[in-house]
């Protein structure tokens, strides 16, 4: 399968660390020269950079909070100053408050739906402009399954990525025209860095049992998904949410 990247500027949202890091690195090895975005964790994403580097790839970090429009306008800014445009953009950056709806507060509520689905529709409006110019580009939207089949102490961070999911579709409708290509990322959970220990070895047989393929899901299970849509092998494929998650939904 080619997935050659060569010559393409990729942008990755939360690209400094598991999944989005895992993400960056895939699609340097590709050829792209990757923006790796970063809100807090400037080591991190500097040490993806690093990483991209010493494989003989092309990155640079670039902070920003996704939810600042104002911020947005800057980062992309200063991504096509040093290269020239954006023809991906992948929307990993998340943020999510596992607890009972009835528990949360209306800043809870601003935290997720600011990150999830503003800072999608931040970067989206800010990097179409540049693909339709160009005539071409992709944009990948990552969420979590419970914005497509609702999951108890999620409601927020579901309903927030169900807009992403809302977004991605109207706009692959919208820029299909302009042979850019819009689709969406589904996971089922994924153990990362800031996965809760305690937790998953406190449930792992249990939370185990709901997949059939008997593992949680590991960041370098995603990759390959997203680098395939980021190339132009995917070129018929638009407006999709593609589950990656292991058998735990089917729908």
């Amino acid at each position: 399968m080619e997935t050659n990247l060569k010559g393409k500027v990729a942008l990755v949202t939360g690209g400094g660390r598991d999944v989005g890091g895992d993400i960056a690195r895939a699609l340097a090895a590709e050829g792209a020269v990757v923006a790796v975005n970063y809100s807090r964790s400037r080591g991190e994403a500097e040490a993806v950079v690093t990483s991209i580097e010493a494989g003989d790839g092309k990155a640079k970090a670039y902070q920003a909070d996704i939810s600042d429009n104002a911020q947005v306008k800057a980062m992309i800014a200063a991504v096509t100053a040093d290269f020239g445009t954006v023809d991906i953009l992948v929307n990993n950056a998340g943020y999510v408050k596992y607890q009972r709806f009835v528990d949360s507060t209306p800043q809870d509520w601003k935290q997720q739906i600011d990150v999830c689905l503003y800072g999608a529709i931040n970067c989206c409006h800010e990097v179409a402009p540049l693909m339709i110019a160009q005539n071409s580009g992709r944009i990948i939207n990552l969420v979590g399954d419970s914005s497509r089949i609702g999951e108890a102490n999620l409601a927020l961070a579901a309903a927030a990525r169900g807009g992403t999911i809302a977004l991605g579709k109207s706009l692959a409708r919208e820029f299909g025209r302009n042979n850019v290509t819009v689709n969406t990322v589904s996971l089922g959970l994924i153990e990362t860095s800031h996965s809760d220990p305690e937790f998953l070895e406190k449930n792992r047989e249990k939370i185990v049992k709901a997949y059939p393929l008997r593992r949680i899901g590991r960041p370098e299970d995603i990759a390959p998904m997203v680098t395939f849509l980021a190339s132009e092998t995917s070129s018929w494929v638009t407006g999709q949410v593609i589950s990656v998650n292991g058998g735990f939904c089917m729908v």
